[in-house]
């Protein structure tokens, strides 16, 4: 049933101008309410993906006011932003080709060099939205997050404080076939913390000690 409240919801949508439709959902995807975000997550990655296919530049803009938003001078904390960026590059490859680089980013420090490209986010909940991100472009575009030498910047999530950052870094680990991480995940095994995972319109309760395990066994197939 929660697959197809998504089905629901991205059929609703269609019937509106993608455009139009944008700035609703920005509302939507920094509200309190779990399932109304997760759907406008999902909701804005299928929009801005049709706005692209429709005029590119457009969805550009709205790409760079992701951007911005996350951006310290914005003066907003980005709620939701990171996901939503992620959901649109899964289902546009020529905006994924353009800005996965920004999205690694936000994992990476700051660098002393003018060309280093660190946008290192700090917040506890925005690191868990950024790699819900990750974890969902390792499921759907790994090769870019490979190319982009991301697997590098994944392993230090394992070890967040916060349960659902280290789960998500769990499950990128293993689509991305980390075998670097195995010592690490076999540690996470035993990890009972609980978290919700929201996948395609799916909530599903789990642990992160389920979720090691489950990149255990991917790099093991």
């Amino acid at each position: 049933m929660q697959g197809r409240d998504l089905a629901v919801v991205l059929e609703a949508l269609q019937r509106y101008p993608a455009k139009e439709t944008i700035n609703t959902l920005f509302s939507a995807i920094c509200r309190e309410d779990a399932r109304l975000r997760w759907l406008a997550v999902s909701g804005m990655g299928a929009t801005v993906a049709r706005l692209a296919d429709e005029a590119m530049e457009e969805a550009r803009i709205v790409m760079r006011r992701f951007l911005w938003s996350l951006n310290d001078e914005s003066g907003g904390i980005g709620w939701g932003v990171p996901e939503s960026m992620a959901e649109t590059m899964c289902r546009h490859a020529g905006l994924a080709e353009e800005y996965v680089h920004m999205l690694i980013s936000y994992m990476r420090e700051d660098g002393a060099e003018l060309c280093q490209d660190g946008n290192y986010i700090e917040h506890p909940l925005l690191q868990r939205g950024l790699l819900w991100g990750v974890a969902r472009l390792s499921d759907c575009r790994p090769r870019l997050l490979i190319e982009k030498g991301a697997g590098a910047d994944i392993p230090p999530y394992l070890h967040a404080e916060d349960a659902a950052t280290r789960g998500l870094a769990a499950l990128a680990a293993g689509n991305l076939y980390l075998t670097a991480t195995e010592a690490t995940l076999r540690g996470l095994v035993a990890d009972t913390a609980p978290l919700t995972l929201y996948w395609e319109g799916v909530f599903q309760p789990t642990t992160v000690g389920t979720l090691a395990q489950a990149a255990l066994e991917r790099m093991n197939e």
